[in-house]
């Protein structure tokens, strides 16, 4: 059975809104207001996001905070952005 995106549930609740049960409507607007809350993330496949909980708990970050880390490593081996490389000369102020 394909799971409908919420969007499509909410549009056909409207065109026929007096079929439709109080309680059916009260979890597609809860669903609604969920994805609304958290429209800046990504929604990954389910062995995605495992991985993602478990790397972010290993880096100590947030999930958002992980996928812009990887995200931003693989544009950069890719060369879609610059290399941030360190001066052989340059101080680094005890960090490495």
């Amino acid at each position: 059975m394909l799971k409908d995106d919420t969007a499509t549930l909410l549009e056909d609740a409207a065109d026929r809104i007096a079929d439709i049960s109080r309680a059916d409507l009260q979890i597609m607007l809860r669903r609604a207001a969920l994805m609304l809350r958290n429209s800046g993330s990504i929604a990954f496949e389910d062995d995605m996001e495992e991985a993602l909980r478990d790397l972010s708990g290993e880096f100590g970050k947030t999930r958002n905070d992980t996928i812009r880390l990887v995200v931003r490593e693989w544009m950069e081996k890719n060369t879609y952005l610059p290399v941030h490389a360190l001066d052989e000369d340059g101080d680094v102020d005890g960090t490495a």
